[in-house]
């Protein structure tokens, strides 16, 4: 990542689309010397997101089966049972 006034990118904005679009990284947008925002393409965007749900559904997986194996679970067969009878669904 690299660090660019906003200025500058307001004088050329076309070259740092350009760029970003060619590097696939994200510029960091100056103003007084301190970070204030970032700015990356769509597409980097996008897997960077996935990437963020997916780690995030691996870490729910993990803590689900430490729970479990600590006995704070119950089998799926009995959880939804007791959903069922909850909410008065037959199955």
């Amino acid at each position: 990542m690299t660090d660019h006034s906003l200025t500058d990118f307001q004088d050329n904005p076309k070259y740092f689309v350009e760029q970003i679009k060619e590097t696939q990284k994200p510029i960091v947008l100056t103003v007084n010397g301190k970070a204030e925002l970032v700015i990356q393409d769509a597409i980097a965007y996008q897997k960077l997101v996935e990437r963020l749900d997916y780690a995030e559904s691996v870490a729910a997986i993990r803590q689900g089966i430490t729970e479990f194996e600590q006995g704070k679970g119950k089998p799926a067969r009995f959880a939804l049972a007791e959903l069922r009878k909850k909410h008065d669904i037959s199955s």
